[in-house]
């Protein structure tokens, strides 16, 4: 498909088995994880270091762990790691998708050509993580992971550049194969 080109028609859910652990929404990712409550750091005047609010998620499948203790809220900070969780996931695990079509959430951040998302966006952990898993399909190639968007190279380095970690990671791959670092 070339840039520019309407996407959309490429767009379809993938079976429940292909989508990456970062698309899992906060109660089914929850529900993979072993979760510890934490006596930690944090604001909490006469209660600090007395009540458990910190949290500690290992998501089981895959041995990826996160956690956030800065909170005072038990559920705030439950919800912060699910965010780190999810985050990590996107960068530490890969998938195989050659086969797998554009995931459906791409379409709200699209708009001719040009990716709209925030990295603070709910999906910007599931969408990185697809964008990740196509890159490295692709052995550290863009062109052809932006021709499959519809946008362009730049679009996605710029994407990249929102969570350093993965530009990193993007550069890593290319390096082992004798490609030249993205900027």
């Amino acid at each position: 498909m070339s840039p520019g080109a309407d996407p959309q028609t490429n767009w379809t859910t993938p079976p429940e088995s292909a989508l990456h652990p970062a698309f899992l929404t906060g109660p089914d990712l929850l529900a993979q994880c072993r979760v510890e409550r934490l006596r930690r750091r944090g604001p909490g005047g006469q209660h600090r270091n007395k009540v458990e609010t910190g949290i500690r998620l290992l998501h089981v499948p895959t041995g990826v762990m996160a956690e956030a203790d800065e909170r005072r809220s038990q559920a705030e900070n439950q919800s912060r790691a699910l965010w780190r969780l999810r985050l990590k996931l996107a960068l530490q695990v890969r998938r195989p998708c050659g086969f797998y079509p554009l995931h459906p959430n791409w379409a709200k951040h699209l708009q001719q050509g040009k990716i709209r998302l925030n990295p603070e966006h709910e999906d910007f952990p599931s969408l990185l993580a697809d964008l990740l898993d196509r890159i490295s399909w692709d052995k550290g190639e863009i062109r052809p992971v932006a021709q499959s968007l519809g946008s362009t190279p730049s679009q996605i380095i710029s994407l990249l550049r929102k969570e350093p970690a993965a530009l990193s990671l993007v550069n890593s791959w290319r390096a082992s194969v004798g490609k030249s670092a993205l900027r």
